[in-house]
């Protein structure tokens, strides 16, 4: 794959006014992968089209005409979904038979940033290729077809029911959510209007809260990213769950009654758990972060295991090279590939509680058997052009570490991808085992060799 000059892993994401997040750039993309997309289009389906839908920042209507603009000046149709999950367009780009799925959005970021990313007709990733393709177009001058040929824009004024229908076909038939107190916190983000429907039409009782979005409140101490809020409103309502959303709603945390807080291994253990009543599991795939004590569990019921980078990118692309269907991240990035083609925080809730309404136990008795292993990380700073892989005092210590470990733990080292610092982490059965080991890897000093 070539070096990137506009897209990174996740689309085009930065602050508003910026390089890219402008409405010059939004224009120039929107024509260039109109062209892209009109190229490859089967004619005889007649003209391509693509939907576009939003989180809830002030940005996105900027962002959401110029990207219409370039894709009419390309002779592409645009449908204009509006505020509705990420995981909702890739729902939509697959149902409505599209050429491609856009998604504005910066998901977890504060509202002066925002993003612009893309689904294939499949509702999935777009190809290396086709973004390669988009971005050597994306440079060069603007143009526009002739009027007869220009693309149509129209609003779908039944996207979000048609998305909450979705979400609520992958809850079991027999089951229902009757006799359930649950809070919904949305984060002022694009799922405000749609989440508290999916649990209210499956029976619970419902209290939402960060759904009243002003534009710039998205992700501001509620969500996802500030669980505490939530967990203070299951305490005031005498809720059983609490499920909290980030500000495109394809990350998820949860809480139970008691106010303890469920991160996304310990979610997708739950998943994974109940699946396996069901029938085989033939695997899942974590990220560098996963729990070793998630790992171990995977093996002792007999599941395979992987690894990928962190990133729910590489959790689905592994997910797919070996034709597993679970996967996520500690973050809260979940894959159910049996319900979704990409992470959706609704749907993982909804399959949280598939697992807690089948098996009639609490969300803590349906984690009950994973031990997580305590962990103890400790960011050092690393300075450019540190060969800290080849480092022979960092490979020892690591080396004694494991040995001392034995087993019952392990070690990771990564390097911050945001910053110049590098990760080290271990984890044990005990906190004072890891505490121990971060100890001795501090302890090397990295401008020795």
């Amino acid at each position: 794959m070539s070096q990137r000059k506009y897209f990174g892993t996740d689309g085009v994401r930065g602050e508003v006014g910026g390089a890219t997040i402008n409405p010059e750039f939004a224009l120039r993309l929107g024509y260039a992968a109109g062209q892209v997309l009109a190229r490859q289009h089967n004619p005889i389906r007649g003209r391509p089209t693509v939907v576009i839908g939003k989180d809830t920042r002030i940005s996105g209507y900027m962002l959401e005409s110029a990207l219409e603009a370039g894709l009419s000046a390309a002779g592409v149709d645009v449908l204009l979904a509006g505020p509705v999950p990420t995981p909702a367009v890739a729902y939509l780009t697959r149902a409505l038979r599209l050429a491609a799925g856009v998604v504005i959005s910066a998901s977890h970021n504060p509202y002066q940033d925002n993003g612009i990313k893309f689904f294939s007709a499949q509702g999935m990733k777009l190809p290396d290729e086709v973004e390669e393709q988009i971005e050597a177009a994306i440079d060069q001058p603007l143009g526009c077809v002739g009027s007869e040929a220009l693309g149509r824009a129209r609003r779908i004024d039944d996207a979000s029911g048609r998305y909450i229908e979705f979400c609520k076909s992958t809850f079991p038939n027999e089951l229902d959510l009757s006799g359930m107190k649950i809070v919904v916190d949305a984060a002022h983000g694009a799922a405000y209007q749609i989440a508290p429907h999916v649990f209210r039409e499956l029976g619970a009782e419902v209290f939402p809260i960060g759904c009243q979005p002003d534009g710039f409140n998205i992700n501001e101490g509620v969500g996802a990213l500030h669980p505490e809020a939530m967990a203070a409103e299951v305490q005031k309502r005498g809720a059983h769950i609490g499920i909290a959303l980030d500000g495109d709603a394809d990350r998820l945390q949860m809480v139970d009654q008691a106010g303890r807080l469920y991160n996304g291994d310990e979610l997708l253990y739950a998943i994974v758990r109940d699946r396996l009543t069901q029938g085989e599991v033939a695997g899942v795939v974590g990220t560098l972060m996963t729990n070793f004590g998630f790992e171990k569990r995977m093996k002792a019921m007999g599941i395979g295991f992987d690894r990928a980078k962190v990133g729910d990118r590489y959790v689905l692309e592994s997910m797919l090279q070996k034709g597993w269907l679970y996967g996520g991240e500690s973050s809260g990035h979940l894959l159910c590939l049996d319900c979704h083609t990409t992470g959706d925080g609704i749907i993982a809730a909804l399959q949280v509680l598939t697992a807690v309404r089948r098996s009639g136990e609490s969300l803590a008795e349906a984690v009950g058997d994973l031990k997580m292993y305590p962990q103890e990380m400790v960011n050092v700073p690393l300075q450019p052009g540190t060969q800290w892989e080849t480092h022979p005092g960092l490979s020892e210590a690591k080396a004694r570490v494991e040995r001392e470990l034995n087993g019952r733990g392990r070690v990771l080292i990564r390097a911050s991808g945001t910053e110049p610092k590098l990760r080290l982490m271990v984890e044990a059965e005990d906190m004072q085992l890891a505490q121990d080991g971060v100890r001795e890897l501090v302890a090397v000093d990295l401008t020795k060799r």
